[in-house]
Formats: C-alpha cells, sequence, structure tokens
C-alpha cells in the first residue's frame, strides 16, 4: 500500500489547474485592490485639505473666502473619482466587491460639499447634485445612496458647532435658519425606513444636532437677542 501511495502523483491535474486558476486570480485581485487603494489615499488627502479650509467658517472667516478655498479642491477630487471608476471598470460586475475601500471617504466628500452648498445657499446638496459635482453619474460607477444619506448625517454633526461659534460671533438669525433647515431635514429622514444599522445611528445624531441647536434658538431668543419675526415656521 504505502509503495503504491509514494507511486502516485501528489495532487490530480485537475486540483492543480483549479489552485493555479484561483492563484492568478487572488494575484490579479491583489493588484487591482492595491491601485484602488492609492487612488483612495489620494482622495483622503484632498478631502483633508477641503476639511481644513472649511474650517476656518468657524473662526467666523468670510464664507466666500472659506469656500473659494475649498472650492479649489472639487475638481481634484472630479478628477481622482474618475481615475477611480476607471480601475474598478476593469472588473465589471465588482462595483460593491471593492467599494468598502472608498466608502468612508465618500462619505465625508459628500458631507463637506453639503456642507458647502448650505453655506453658499441654504439648502440641501441633493443626491443628484453630489453626483453631478463628483462625476458620478454612470450607471455602473454612481454614488451609493446610502454613502449619501450617511454624509448628509455627517454634515448635520457639524450644524451645532457652526450655530454656537455664529452666535459667539453676533450672529443671533443663524440659530432659527439653521434649526428650521435641520426641522425640515429630519422629518425627511423620517420617511425612509432605514435597515442599515450604521446609518439608522447616524440618523439618530440628527436628533440631538436638532435638539442642540434648538437650545441655542431658545436661549437667544430668552434673552431678546433674535432678530424681529424670528419664527422657525417663517
Amino acid at each position: 500500500m504505502a509503495g503504491g501511495d509514494s507511486e502516485s502523483p501528489l495532487t490530480s491535474p485537475s486540483l492543480e489547474q483549479q489552485f493555479e486558476k484561483f492563484r492568478v486570480q487572488l494575484e490579479d485581485s491583489g493588484s487591482l485592490l492595491e491601485r484602488i487603494r492609492a487612488v483612495v489615499m489620494e482622495i483622503e488627502s484632498a478631502t483633508r485639505l477641503m476639511q481644513a479650509s472649511l474650517l476656518l467658517v468657524h473662526q467666523s472667516k468670510p464664507i466666500p473666502q472659506v469656500l473659494e478655498k475649498a472650492n479649489a479642491q472639487i475638481n481634484v477630487l472630479k478628477d481622482l473619482y474618475s481615475k477611480l471608476a476607471e480601475v474598478v471598470r476593469e472588473c465589471p460586475g465588482q462595483y460593491y466587491r471593492y467599494h468598502g475601500d472608498w466608502r468612508s471617504e465618500t462619505q465625508m466628500v459628500v458631507s463637506l460639499l453639503a456642507f458647502m452648498h448650505w453655506l453658499e445657499t441654504g439648502n440641501l446638496l441633493l443626491h443628484t447634485e453630489a453626483e453631478e459635482t463628483l462625476g458620478l453619474n454612470d450607471s455602473d460607477f454612481a454614488l451609493d445612496l446610502e454613502d449619501y444619506l450617511v454624509g448628509i448625517c455627517f454634515m448635520s454633526n457639524e450644524l451645532p458647532r457652526y450655530v454656537v461659534n455664529q452666535v459667539t460671533a453676533g450672529d443671533y438669525d443663524c440659530p432659527r435658519k439653521v434649526l428650521r433647515f435641520l426641522t425640515d431635514l429630519h422629518a425627511a429622514f423620517r420617511m425612509l425606513n432605514l435597515r442599515n444599522d450604521f446609518l439608522r445611528k447616524k440618523f439618530d445624531s440628527m436628533k440631538y444636532d436638532l435638539k442642540r441647536v434648538e437650545e441655542v434658538y431658545y436661549d437667544v431668543k430668552i434673552r431678546g437677542l433674535a432678530t424681529t419675526g424670528d419664527s422657525v415656521g417663517d
């Protein structure tokens, strides 16, 4: 028996072929992942620059000046997402296999873009507008809906700090405007049946953002510092 076993091949040809195929697939996947992560690192770097620029708004810097510096990174990000899409398209149908490697970075990008849009217009950045800004309106490489929603929740987290700093700087009408915006946004989110645990937790945090802004608003109102016609419903 032992002698017969020593003469048989260690592996069958079919088994060798299978594992050779596995080896090639793993090497190709690893190479693709390295290229994806290289682009994602560049996205993260551009995002940090944008975030650093937007922090100046909490120091009461003029909004046009703050936005000018932050806007300088938008075309950079658009080019990087285009490069990322080209890499991912080399593996058709594998978008969600690699999506996790740029998910958190994209959520932060959406958050910053939404904050910039709100500072400029007082309105919510729509999903289609975010896609257009980043060039992510292609059918095979779009802006994931949950990434957009999480990004909007992150933007909401930034508003209480903004309100406090604006009131400190003497803008007593800011709490009313932010409270109205957050009230409408919170009501809109309540229309959704959120099955993603992380997204649901981020939405829950929006309630605390709303409460903190509401406290500042009523404090300003009680002190008689609010401007005339300061009803949140106005």
